[in-house]
């Protein structure tokens, strides 16, 4: 008789108790940690339902909504529920603006409560009339004929919509039960009139949170933590993906959601490297205090990975991943060091703040990756454009002719080439942002340059600089944002697990300080300081829980001595190596 896995017996109560409070329309919370097998319990819930009460809902012409923060997820629900009638699984703006776009005399009543640039666009077409309020690109606008929405905006406009007895009343119609997948991800107003008008309002909807607040590691405002007391909360103490060993370093982190592992015959294998006995000057001021310099922070991560390799790690393997939640040696290792130097914050190029990056990352890169697999409707519903634009043999033959240009400007050109072949032939055309700010960039240029004021001189400078790189960096940029690579920041790390995982951490980015979150930790935290410890705190849990079976870490922020009690007390005193060997 096969003896059933800690993990296992774990992940039953769980969904025993999920069942439950499902059966008796409770609304609940699972709390599913790294590794818990948290989608796995999600689709669990709705096959339940599906198996208990499908003939109802599609007698009443009701369905489950399933609410996603991405189309990956939203794509992998529908997949694995066999993309079931009466389960509806869609992206959080999707869902809300199917169910609110009907709305229209509420939703243009609305309008101006969504803030002052809102307030001024309506004044400038003198008031609202009876226009149409669509949204589409996601570019806010309004016309004598509509009013387009922006993303945030839809968000707004449900949270208000939430609190009307009708629209209630209208969504239990339509969606008795609301299933929400990484919880901790939604907006902080959303969550928060889901909880007064749906949770603790007795609106007879079901609200099932499916995530875990300690992996809110995107955005300021993201929830984390929904809390009620008409919320049944449910821990999933299971881990099916980390070692024994690393599951022993996660609950020393997370006393209050202790993880049974898999297999408890599998150890596997942490060390932690440190520079605390470098004798150099280290750096100083702002964000960048107390690390190593840039040269010597590269030579600890090659040593470091010259002895992983050694014991057996494989760089170049989909098994290896390297989490680099420094900016010591990222851009220069994945080959966009001076795409990275135009920018004053790493925000601006990591998580495609700016307007070109945004573009040239999440339209032009896309794009040329659909074209080269002859993927066309996939391309153009990127560029958002339609096919009925194609009206004739030589509309294809310019958009063919014009993608292979943009193919070879990104291997031979800089970013000013591309953007100037872009801006003369509006195929692919420009984003509206995009083209505002070249017009902005060629006024300008046009005058004199001791003339301008300080901000038009630092844009002008800015833009200068950045056309001048080779667009191959924008490439590698966009490899290592789609996790094409290696190496992760934060932002590739969350969900994804490999059999080897080596984290960096270092300075260079102004809102984490891992020496003061060891001291937190060690000390606790002033309560002004709760945010920040939560923000550091969660992205270190994140990326130590990515590894399945070897752990390492690179620490080249020099640590006091109550950081190193508290990494010892994580980690262990024989996993504490300290210099890496030469």
């Amino acid at each position: 008789m096969c003896q059933i896995s800690p993990a296992e017996n774990a992940s039953t109560q769980a969904l025993d108790q999920m069942f439950t409070a499902i059966n008796d329309l409770n609304s609940f919370r699972l709390e599913a940690g790294a590794g818990a097998g948290k989608t796995y319990s999600l689709i669990k819930a709705l096959k339940h339902i599906v198996q208990n009460r499908a003939d109802e809902f599609i007698k009443k012409e009701q369905k489950i909504a399933c609410i996603t923060y991405t189309n990956i997820a939203k794509d992998e629900i529908r997949e694995r529920t066999d993309n079931h009638p009466v389960i509806y699984a869609d992206t959080i703006h999707a869902f809300s603006w199917s169910f609110i776009s009907s709305f229209q005399a509420k939703l243009r009543e609305l309008l101006p409560e969504l803030g002052d640039k809102w307030v001024a666009r309506i004044e400038e077409v003198g008031g609202i009339d009876n226009q149409k309020v669509i949204y589409d690109l996601g570019f806010p606008k309004i016309d004598e004929e509509t009013i387009s929405l922006h993303h945030d905006d839809v968000i707004k406009l449900i949270s208000s919509l939430l609190a009307f007895s009708k629209f209630q009343n209208l969504l239990k119609a339509k969606f008795p039960i609301v299933f929400i997948d990484e919880y901790q991800d939604t907006n902080k107003g959303l969550a928060s009139s889901i909880v007064e008008n749906l949770i603790d309002n007795d609106s007879g909807i079901l609200i099932g949170l499916f995530g875990d607040h300690w992996q809110k590691i995107y955005g300021k405002d993201a929830c984390g933590l929904i809390e009620s007391e008409n919320i049944t909360e449910i821990g999933k103490n299971a881990n099916f993906r980390s070692d024994k060993n690393i599951v022993n370093c996660l609950n020393n982190m997370r006393p209050d959601l202790p993880q049974h592992e898999s297999d408890p015959e599998s150890e596997g294998s942490i060390s932690i490297y440190h520079s605390n006995a470098w004798a150099g000057e280290r750096r100083a001021g702002g964000h960048w205090k107390g690390d190593l310099p840039e040269d010597v922070a590269h030579d600890y991560f090659e040593r470091v990975k010259a002895s992983l390799s050694h014991n057996g790690w494989d760089f170049d393997s989909e098994n290896t991943k390297v989490l680099m939640l420094t900016n010591n040696v990222i851009a220069t290792e994945q080959g966009f060091k001076d795409l990275a130097d135009c920018f004053k914050h790493s925000e601006d190029y990591l998580k495609k703040n700016d307007p070109y990056i945004k573009y040239l990352v999440e339209v032009i890169e896309p794009v040329v990756a659909s074209f080269e697999a002859r993927e066309y409707g996939e391309l153009f519903q990127v560029i958002n454009q339609k096919f009925p634009q194609l009206q004739c043999h030589d509309d294809k033959r310019i958009w063919v002719q014009n993608l292979n240009r943009v193919k070879e400007i990104r291997l031979n050109g800089t970013i000013d080439d591309m953007l100037a072949f872009l801006t003369e032939t509006n195929i692919p055309r420009l984003s509206n942002k995009v083209r505002q700010l070249e017009e902005r960039y060629q006024r300008l240029t046009g005058e004199v340059f001791d003339n301008l004021e300080d901000r038009d001189k630092r844009f002008l400078s800015k833009v200068t600089s950045l056309k001048s790189v080779s667009y191959q960096q924008v490439i590698q940029l966009a490899k290592f944002i789609d996790d094409k690579t290696p190496f992760s920041t934060k932002h590739g790390v969350k969900g994804a697990e490999f059999d080897n995982v080596l984290v960096v951490l270092g300075r260079g980015w102004n809102q984490y300080n891992w020496n003061q979150m060891l001291e937190f930790m060690e000390n606790g935290y002033p309560e002004n300081k709760k945010d920040t410890f939560e923000r550091n705190r969660n992205l270190f849990y994140v990326a130590c829980s990515r590894a399945k079976h070897n752990l390492t870490l690179l620490i080249t922020q020099e640590l006091s001595i109550e950081a190193m009690n508290r990494i010892r007390h994580l980690f262990g005193d024989a996993q504490v190596i300290g210099e890496p060997n030469v």
